[in-house]
């Protein structure tokens, strides 16, 4: 059996054009039906309604090609008598812009900025001045991580992680901006996690292996009140745990970090640092469509969803914020949207 060769992979308009190329009339024909809608813009639906509309033996011919394909990843498409620019997301965070002129059947490629600005001829018309107002947010997040594998998409936390961990890893200053919130965190005048006993990481180090090794001697379940004033002399504050085997694990978890960072131990240690005890939860009622819903009544399967809800929510944030060794009360405030009648 002959081994798997690796060939180049055809860009997408080469692949429209070889489609184009062996099935000429059945695209001209579909082409026209969506130029046929005037100048507009097409949704997903509304493309796939045309396709169907066709006769089937002209379907049959194209559902085994790559303008099938192409069509079902369409996300728009941009009618502007002879062009139609498609937007084809060809799978997450991987997005491709082709325009076709449906007189000629020629397919171009076209970049971000060239699909932006033919979309805008919907509205403004064909425009050759030059000085059109451009917003450019680049700098903004020049120095932000950005993810570049579809993987990534979904996970932006796990991401985050990682490359703060790998940071970590090989730029030890990387580590004094988290011992900098350690030192800072507080909530409502009360000092979380480390006091000014600790300066730099050196110290932290050394106070944490000593806590290690103290905790290490004691009962598994012995409340914090028990060694609180030895942690206060030493630097550590209230936060790491409610007895002396969630203290331990958390400092044994920033030990590692310390030592050696990893996105996983990155995770679990900054998830259980005392952090969140206000919430906001705004809760939008009422119909929502296009025009005309104005007034109508509030969906009561909301209120229902909202009310069985936030007690869950406040049980889960008590429990949280005990086992983190804290006698605090969270608040919750619940913000209703409701649509005004209309006038």
């Amino acid at each position: 059996m002959a081994d798997p060769v690796l060939t180049r992979v055809h860009s997408l308009r080469e692949r429209l054009d070889a489609t184009l190329a062996a099935h000429r009339n059945e695209i001209l024909l579909f082409l026209s039906r969506i130029e046929g809608h005037g100048k507009g813009i097409l949704k997903p639906h509304q493309l796939l309604s045309e396709f169907e509309a066709i006769c089937e033996a002209d379907k049959e011919k194209l559902q085994d090609h790559a303008f099938k394909e192409v069509l079902k990843s369409t996300q728009e498409a941009i009618v502007l008598p002879p062009w139609v620019a498609l937007a084809i997301r060809l799978r997450p965070g991987v997005w491709e812009y082709v325009r076709v002129n449906v007189n000629a059947l020629v397919v171009e490629e076209v970049s971000v900025s060239q699909y932006l600005q033919f979309k805008e001829e919907l509205v403004n018309g064909t425009s050759n001045d030059n000085f059109v107002l451009e917003l450019d947010f680049e700098p903004f997040t020049s120095s932000f991580p950005k993810p570049t594998l579809t993987k990534s998409i979904g996970n932006g936390v796990e991401f985050l992680n990682r490359h703060l961990s790998a940071k970590m890893f090989h730029d030890r200053d990387s580590m004094t901006p988290l011992l900098d919130f350690l030192r800072m965190h507080h909530y409502k005048g009360k000092t979380m996690m480390l006091n000014d006993r600790i300066r730099n990481l050196k110290s932290l180090q050394s106070v944490l292996r000593k806590a290690e090794e103290y905790l290490s001697t004691l009962p598994p379940e012995t409340p914090y009140e028990d060694f609180e004033h030895k942690f206060q002399e030493i630097g550590l504050e209230r936060g790491w745990g409610d007895k002396a085997e969630r203290v331990s694990e958390m400092i044994s978890m920033l030990l590692d970090l310390l030592e050696a960072p990893d996105s996983c131990t990155l995770e679990k240690f900054l998830g259980r640092i005392p952090m969140v005890f206000n919430v906001v939860i705004l809760s939008p009622h009422g119909y929502f469509a296009q025009e005309n819903v104005l007034g109508y009544p509030d969906t009561g399967g909301q209120v229902v969803y909202i009310l069985d809800q936030v007690p869950a929510l406040e049980r889960e944030m008590l429990k949280r914020i005990k086992e983190q060794g804290l006698d605090i009360t969270p608040r919750i405030l619940i913000a209703e949207a409701v649509p005004l009648a209309a006038e």
